[in-house]
């Protein structure tokens, strides 16, 4: 019997999904979903207790169920996704493959490989766009140039933006393919632990987050963000059910979604991006090599506390509020003068909701060198974000438990010392 496969990747739910609504209504074939845990990726992961394997894992065992209701199930394999695919081909007859299309330099050239195999096969590989609103070059300049700069691009997005683009893509279920269910690997074969499943958000943000985010969405003692980065991230929530709840509800929080497809688009367009300045001569700031003032800002210990309390909930909840990522960043670029690719690799390693895209992105703005980045002349001062964003401590003592005692090391650099040699070593390098 021939089928169609869906190669599911960063899109990890059955419904408001574009790709699986298109290749279960077709009706030609049943579609048998497909995952694949890439030893490419797997291998380089120090870290055997690695929240993320474990949030894919348990939600791969979750859409499992939902297909298991539907008389289906979810083929799970582990290897590299060539090698998985050859094996493939021998078990199934498979007429066509759909997948959602992934924006990362390792994607491309994973998706190339497997694309020429299946192409020698005559078997159909086909992409979707559904993890964003606008792809590639769908948003563009006059002139047919990307936007590096992220106003212009976002009126750009809100003018183009039509109902099409964020209606709810109806998946068939009775589309699937009927099997018992399918073998699953488990954490352990792989070589991988549980972990806290307590740490993992919740699918589901409430109206009333929605509606006060912008009064509240930089305020990290309170809850007042979605927290949808790791489901975004994974795809186990739809970007067009956040649209359109942001549509009806809250402008601010829409121009964060838009600044997550700015930042794909621009991973897109500049695949050197994770490892070059976008602004090149940004690449001639000579940067201090100092592993013990970076060991104390990778442990929280930097004796700025509004710093040191988001290092330490990085490290102990695989997450940090937006604002204080903001300031870490800016505090390891600009006060350290650490190349900003170091911490870039260090929250790669640790965040939940880890993107290439928004990561990159996110640095590269606060080291300066990014599109559409912060001056390399604005230097966040670690004490006026305190008093601004947590001043009653709230924040800070519920990380940095030694606060205000004898205990709490003093400031690895003084503020006003580390800002002037900032000024100083950003201007040189970048006017050579």
């Amino acid at each position: 019997m021939k089928i169609n496969v869906h190669w599911f990747r960063r899109d990890l739910r059955l419904h408001d999904h574009r790709a699986l609504a298109k290749a279960t209504n077709d009706g030609a074939h049943p579609v048998l979903p497909l995952f694949i845990f890439d030893t490419d990726i797997l291998d380089v992961l120090e870290n055997k207790k690695d929240q993320r394997v474990h949030f894919i894992h348990r939600t791969l065992e979750q859409m499992r169920e939902e297909l298991h209701v539907l008389g289906s199930s979810m083929l799970v394999r582990y290897g590299k996704p060539v090698d998985i695919w050859k094996s493939l081909v021998e078990e199934y007859n498979i007429a066509s493959v759909s997948v959602v299309r992934d924006y990362e330099p390792y994607a491309q050239e994973r998706d190339k490989a497997v694309y020429d195999f299946l192409q020698s096969q005559n078997i159909s590989f086909t992409g979707c766009k559904d993890q964003v609103i606008f792809e590639k070059s769908e948003i563009t300049k006059n002139d047919g140039g990307y936007y590096s700069v992220f106003t212009p691009y976002s009126k750009s997005w809100k003018a183009a933006l039509t109902n099409d683009h964020y209606a709810e893509a109806k998946v068939n279920n009775e589309g699937f393919f009927k099997t018992k269910p399918l073998s699953m690997p488990t954490l352990k074969d792989m070589g991988f632990e549980e972990t806290d499943v307590r740490l993992f958000p919740t699918k589901n943000v409430s109206d009333e987050i929605l509606a006060h985010y912008h009064e509240k969405r930089d305020i990290p003692s309170v809850k007042g963000t979605s927290r949808m980065s790791v489901h975004l991230r994974f795809g186990t929530v739809s970007i067009r059910e956040l649209v359109r709840r942001a549509k009806s509800t809250n402008e601010t929080y829409l121009n964060e979604l838009i600044w997550r497809d700015f930042y794909q688009m621009t991973l897109y367009h500049n695949p050197q991006s994770p490892h070059k300045a976008l602004k090149s001569k940004y690449d001639n700031i000579k940067w201090e090599i100092n592993e013990e003032h970076f060991t104390a800002w990778c442990e929280g210990k930097t004796g700025y506390p509004l710093v040191d309390a988001g290092m330490r909930e990085l490290n102990t909840t695989g997450y940090m509020h937006n604002r204080i990522r903001m300031l870490t960043a800016s505090f390891l670029t600009k006060h350290l003068l650490i190349d900003w690719r170091w911490g870039e690799r260090y929250f790669a390693e640790k965040l939940l909701d880890f993107d290439l895209a928004a990561n990159v992105g996110g640095w590269q703005w606060a080291a300066g060198c990014g599109n559409d980045a912060a001056p390399y002349f604005r230097i966040f001062n670690p004490y006026t974000q305190q008093e601004k964003f947590d001043p009653n401590h709230t924040y800070v003592k519920r990380y940095v438990k030694e606060f205000d005692t004898n205990e709490y090391v003093d400031p690895i650099v003084d503020h006003k010392w580390a800002r002037e040699r900032a000024l100083e070593r950003y201007k040189t390098g970048i006017n050579g």
